[in-house]
């Protein structure tokens, strides 16, 4: 990968003051102006990862929320999120009709990289609405020649990113800028470089950084939390970037504030936290 630190200006660090922001919600407001964010995976296993995805999803605003696993972890999920329409799928065809209500699907988190989660992956990428793709999508496509839909958001750590670009991780983390905008390019959608110091890059050049978070943070989960909040912001209305801003911005304070508190954070507790700092940057009602 070539370097280009020297060609581009700097990062733009975001601050609470300038965060893009959600809209005040009217009184007469309804569940069908908020969007409907569809998540999917969850193989055998690893059903706790979409569930959190959905769980954020659902404290971050979106109208609606549908989840698409394994169906044996439909029962977990629902005893969890009675508010999410769960769906137990055995194959893509069983997708279908769900994928035609939706505004956006969050795909990725716990979706394994066998055969099951390579059909909905495949079902998932036909399909023209913004998406977010995480996990083990993003390792699916470092294999494959899919185009995502403009609009749409990938999240890759930097293994991630690594597979991706066809380069190590050393090189990514070794210019972290060139390796968001190589992503930017080679797929034409918004990207969250995560890590210390998560960039956030677009396909109209910008470039945004977020020096917010804590070493607590190094747990299971965290990224399935951020795939979801991302994605209820797409619902809400939000652009790719804009949406990608905000929510590294909330995930990482809440991250903060969480892990002040020390070793043992959980990624669900991020969750209160950042519908909390949600309502402080964009008061529901004003």
């Amino acid at each position: 990968m070539p370097q280009t630190k020297h060609l581009f200006p700097e990062p733009t660090p975001l601050h609470a003051e300038t965060l893009p922001r959600l809209p005040a919600r009217t009184t007469s407001a309804h569940k069908g102006q908020f969007g409907h964010v569809l998540l999917i995976g969850g193989d055998r296993g690893f059903g706790g990862a979409i569930t959190l995805s959905a769980q954020a999803a659902l404290r971050c605003g979106a109208g609606l929320v549908s989840l698409a696993t394994r169906p044996e972890h439909v029962p977990a999920a629902l005893t969890r999120l009675p508010e999410v329409m769960a769906l137990g799928v055995s194959s893509a065809n069983q997708l279908m009709d769900v994928l035609a209500h939706a505004s956006v699907l969050v795909v990725g988190p716990g979706l394994g990289q066998a055969a099951w989660g390579r059909s909905l992956l495949s079902a998932a990428v036909q399909v023209k609405m913004p998406q977010v793709w995480d996990a083990d999508a993003l390792n699916l496509l470092s294999n494959a020649d899919f185009k995502l839909t403009s609009g749409s958001v990938i999240t890759p750590h930097p293994g991630e990113a690594a597979r991706l670009l066809g380069i190590s991780t050393s090189q990514v983390q070794g210019d972290r800028p060139a390796a968001a905008r190589a992503l930017v390019k080679k797929y034409s959608v918004a990207c969250v470089l995560k890590g210390a110091g998560s960039l956030i890059s677009d396909v109209d050049g910008r470039l945004a950084l977020c020096d917010h978070g804590h070493p607590a943070m190094a747990t299971a989960g965290l990224g399935d939390v951020l795939a979801g909040v991302i994605g209820a912001l797409l619902a809400q209305g939000m652009s790719a970037f804009d949406a990608a801003c905000l929510a590294v911005w909330l995930h990482a304070r809440a991250g903060e504030q969480q892990g002040s508190m020390g070793r043992g954070l959980a990624a669900s507790d991020l969750i209160p936290v950042i519908r909390q700092l949600l309502e402080e940057q964009a008061p529901c009602l004003n």
